[in-house]
């Protein structure tokens, strides 16, 4: 028999998170494409980012039929937040620019890779990055590497980088709750052993 479950944050109804979730207004808007594979994953940070903020989507799929229609947001221009060569680090807005229309894949990298190759169109957008020296509170894993962070992590680097000083961090209040319980839920002797 499962646990009921909240409708809106899809933790349990012991566990739930919507006490912490802010609201945030921003001048970027976020579109996060989440992979069918994180609906369900116990750490769906994706589902935290898009509750927490007044401008952010979310679309789960692999392939997006609707992507030109989301990519054309009348005032906004759309980058892709994801490494590259090519890739320009975020910096804060001049007052003349327009807002960034921010596209955050969220699954593994190789499912984020492999959404970019099934939607050329999501491939072709000019890609950013964060600013380097970003540090995760992700402590349940090892980071496959150095600045890797979960996606609510980067959603919130990407939004200090451009509209600071502007501070998102309440958007990392579920988060770290959720990481909390987690490390409550293995017992302190589990953690110690694993991730210590």
């Amino acid at each position: 028999m499962s646990r009921p479950q909240c409708s809106r944050c899809l933790r349990p109804v012991t566990h739930c998170l919507c006490p912490l979730i802010p609201s945030l207004h921003s001048r970027t808007r976020i579109l996060l494409l989440q992979h069918p594979s994180e609906v369900n994953h116990a750490l769906n940070t994706a589902r935290l980012a898009a509750l927490g903020l007044n401008n952010a989507q979310l679309v789960v799929g692999e392939v997006f039929e609707e992507l030109a229609t989301l990519l054309n947001v009348p005032g906004y221009q759309a980058r892709l937040l994801f490494p590259a060569d090519d890739a320009q680090t975020l910096q804060a807005y001049e007052p003349q620019d327009q807002p960034l229309l921010l596209v955050v894949p969220d699954g593994t990298w190789r499912k984020a890779r492999k959404m970019l190759h099934l939607n050329p169109l999501l491939a072709a957008l000019p890609r950013v990055t964060l600013p380097e020296g970003a540090v995760s509170r992700y402590r349940l894993r090892k980071a496959p590497a150095p600045g890797a962070l979960s996606t609510v992590e980067a959603i919130v680097q990407a939004l200090q980088a451009l509209e600071a000083p502007t501070s998102f961090e309440a958007l990392l209040n579920p988060f770290d709750a959720l990481i909390e319980g987690q490390i409550a839920a293995m017992g302190p002797g589990v953690f110690e052993k694993n991730h210590g």
